[in-house]
């Protein structure tokens, strides 16, 4: 039989954990995939990760923009990354993910993953060549050692940018 704890004692063992973990870069970043794109997020920015609920499509809106989500009470408007990156729309199945990235800037906005890929460590990557079109909320870029290239996705900018930001079809 598994040892009971208490609920303090495990917030006090998870406090300690992600204090552990937040001076060490390797664990500040974590890797998505929206379709065939890889992009790293700040840790701190990435806010929740949620499997794909039921969405309610909105009528008059660009194809990028997913629907509403209903996430325990709470309304999220769900933009699709890959569709919004011009890229074909993200199969919505059992991988695919709601990633809750707004909550800490004050807004309600979710991005429609393909799937999480977890942590990643800063350091195991090599800065590469920026897209000379990138936007400012992509304006870093690293590969791995399997050759994999990764963007970095500024939550904040993309969350200011007028075009995210603009729905209305």
């Amino acid at each position: 039989m598994a040892k009971k704890i208490s609920l303090h004692e495990f917030q006090t063992y998870l406090a300690a954990r992600l204090a552990g973990t937040s001076n060490q870069s390797s664990a500040g970043l974590i890797g998505i995939q929206a379709g065939s794109d890889f992009w790293l997020l700040d840790l701190a920015d990435s806010g929740e990760i949620v499997p794909l609920p039921v969405l309610t499509k909105v009528p008059l809106t660009k194809g990028w923009f997913a629907g509403i989500a209903n996430i325990r009470g709470n309304l999220y408007s769900v933009v699709d990354l890959s569709a919004f990156l011009g890229r074909e729309a993200t199969p919505q199945n059992t991988s695919s993910r709601l990633l809750l990235i707004g909550t800490r800037h004050g807004s309600n906005a979710a991005l429609l993953v393909t799937r999480m890929i977890g942590l990643r460590n800063i350091e195991a990557l090599t800065p590469a060549a920026i897209a000379s079109d990138a936007p400012p909320w992509a304006n870093e870029a690293y590969t791995d050692k399997d050759g994999r290239h990764w963007n970095r996705l500024k939550v904040r900018e993309l969350l200011n940018d007028r075009m995210f930001m603009d729905i209305t079809a």
